[in-house]
């Protein structure tokens, strides 16, 4: 199938490893146009140069966890390559494991590194986007942004992302900027937190496999970024705030 990405920009950010690395190169290998964001300039130059594909990268260190990091992500893209089509919020990171030890602090602190970049990226994005005539933007939560499970101010953030892409799908339809999300289940990739459960404790995540991933494994990178660009693409025209789960049967909720 052809996705009908070639030559349109995207903008992935937290794009150096993992999800978002996999996200990027899957789009390269459609033939798009893609800025990979991130704040460490080796792992970010790293992923860059593994890249193979008709797609054109390009690297931009920022943080966009902060107004100015989001505002200059967006204008590197439209130095870069002229425009933007497809926005891919995938900035996150988790915090207090516990009630006990979540406090206003730690709250603050994973609202800023999952719902506010995702947020402020959006609305940086927004007048190039329309200035295109339309456009897409994904938001990459998590499954334990639907059920309960994770970390709670984490649960707290996913959530908060879920709910944002779909008032951003209704407000923006006007505009023909399609927004949904993504919720991922357990992924493993190098660097990865399943990776450092793994190789600490074998057996409790071997335990923590056998009881709740029905496939009996982890999910991959690859299972993750084949959905989204789909969902980016033109073929996906009618996917409009939805929340689009990936996790091999793992989550509960309907």
């Amino acid at each position: 199938m052809d996705l009908g990405l070639t030559r349109k920009v995207a903008l992935v950010t937290g794009s150096s490893r993992g999800i978002g690395r996999g996200i990027a190169t899957r789009l390269i290998e459609e033939g798009a146009d893609v800025v990979f964001c991130a704040r460490g300039e080796e792992a970010l130059g790293a992923a860059v140069a593994a890249l193979s594909g008709p797609g054109r990268a390009q690297a931009i260190v920022a943080d966009v966890t902060t107004p100015e990091g989001a505002m200059a992500v967006v204008a590197g893209a439209v130095q870069a390559f002229g425009g933007l089509d497809i926005v891919v919020n995938n900035v996150g990171g988790s915090g207090a494991r516990t009630i006990d030890e979540l406090d206003v602090a730690d709250l603050d602190d994973v609202l800023g590194r999952n719902l506010v970049p995702a947020l402020a990226v959006s609305r940086a994005a927004l007048p190039v986007l329309r200035e295109r005539g339309g456009g897409t933007i994904a938001l990459i939560a998590s499954i334990w942004g639907r059920e309960g499970g994770g970390s709670p101010s984490y649960n707290l953030a996913k959530a908060a992302e879920i709910s944002l892409a779909k008032a951003m799908a209704s407000d923006l339809a006007k505009d023909r900027i399609r927004v949904f999300s993504v919720a991922p289940g357990s992924t493993l990739f190098p660097g990865g937190s399943w990776e450092r459960r793994v190789r600490d404790d074998p057996e409790a995540m071997a335990a923590f496999v056998a009881r709740e991933l029905p496939w009996g494994r982890f999910g991959t990178v690859d299972e993750v970024a084949d959905v989204v660009a789909f969902l980016v693409s033109s073929r996906a025209s009618w996917v409009v705030g939805s929340c689009v789960v990936v996790d091999g049967g793992q989550s509960r909720s309907f």
